[in-house]
């Protein structure tokens, strides 16, 4: 008997991209691994790609996340 449930059922209402299929589900068709969610709509799932582009961007100009040269962080900062 198995430990854990490979079960991929979600609930109704909740939302996600597939990554591999590049499609929104409702509830959860595809392994974790290939989906992004779960979202609150449909609409929402529909731009994850655009989400996860807006907020990588966000991430990679963010200057928390980025020290001077040489210069060590301090949880101060």
């Amino acid at each position: 008997m198995p430990l854990f449930k490979k079960s991929a059922t979600g609930k109704p209402g909740e939302w996600y991209y597939c990554l591999e299929h590049k499609k929104v589900e409702e509830g959860p068709e595809c392994p974790a691994k290939n989906r992004f969610g779960p979202y609150a709509s449909r609409e929402e799932a529909s731009h994850a790609m655009e989400t996860a582009r807006e907020r990588n961007l966000e991430w990679e100009t963010d200057p928390r996340w980025h020290d001077a040269a040489g210069k060590d962080r301090t949880d101060d900062e």
